[in-house]
């Protein structure tokens, strides 16, 4: 399972501490970083076991799941902009009056009042789950939809892709993981830059030089798959195309 699926099926408890337990392994949602149990790994002075260390790693490189869950795109969380700045304030500890002076709001009732909204929002979202995890149980006929990555952007219908429809055009475009032919309409593009995607390992930086050699091997427009994978992105690059690596 790779690691957008993995943290779209993870539960409430799994996604606040950032990792799933496996059994030979604590495996980041946020990176995909797999961490061996049995071993005693060594940070600076100290020496943590594996889960220990696997929370010491998010610290270390993601600084909190709060924060790595605040910049993803707010069709993927589903907070305004207002609400974001509002919930990473109440997050740092900040009182009403600080509140209110940071983000220029008129009065500390209005402050209050987006608690309100926001405490209700989450009531709401508690009954969602709750239905849906009914409906899952009964619904038969629903398709399995491949979950978006998590760093999507501009996450519209072209994500409402089923698993059904992914395989289909992998079968027609990169029927032996080779592509034949640049796919005509956006979902297509959007599910073959998905496998492409599967090129590069997370967590490996690449030079221009190798990202286009292990693209090239697959299309020999490397220079078009390339832009794609930033522009859905799938990979992230310095501002001069030095360096690439995956999106996490």
């Amino acid at each position: 399972m790779d690691t957008s699926a993995m943290f779209w099926n993870a539960s409430i408890q799994e996604l606040k501490k950032g990792y799933v337990e496996e059994t030979d392994f604590f495996t980041c949602l946020l990176c995909g970083k797999r961490i061996e149990k049995g071993i005693i790994y060594p940070v600076e002075d100290k020496l943590y076991d594996a889960e220990r260390y696997t929370q010491a790693h998010i610290n270390q490189e993601h600084v909190s799941v709060f924060d790595y869950i605040m910049k993803m795109d707010k069709k993927l969380t589903g907070l305004t902009e207002h609400q974001n700045k509002l919930l990473r304030l109440f997050y740092e500890g900040k009182n009403n009056k600080e509140i209110q002076a940071e983000m220029g709001i008129g009065s500390i009732s209005t402050i209050r009042n987006h608690r309100f909204v926001l405490k209700e929002k989450e009531r709401q979202a508690k009954m969602f789950l709750a239905v849906m995890e009914l409906l899952n149980e009964r619904d038969a006929h629903a398709p399995v939809v491949v979950p978006p990555h998590k760093q999507a952007r501009m996450v519209d219908s072209r994500y409402n892709v089923t698993e059904e429809e992914q395989e289909k055009v992998i079968q027609k475009f990169m029927p032996e993981g080779v592509l034949l032919a640049f796919p005509p309409k956006e979902k297509q593009r959007l599910i073959i830059m998905r496998e492409m995607a599967k090129k590069f390992k997370a967590g490996q930086v690449y030079s221009e030089k190798e990202t286009n050699e292990i693209l090239f091997a697959v299309f020999n427009d490397y220079v078009k798959i390339r832009r794609y994978l930033i522009e859905y992105g799938f990979l992230n690059r310095k501002p001069d195309g030095s360096e690439y690596w995956v999106n996490e």
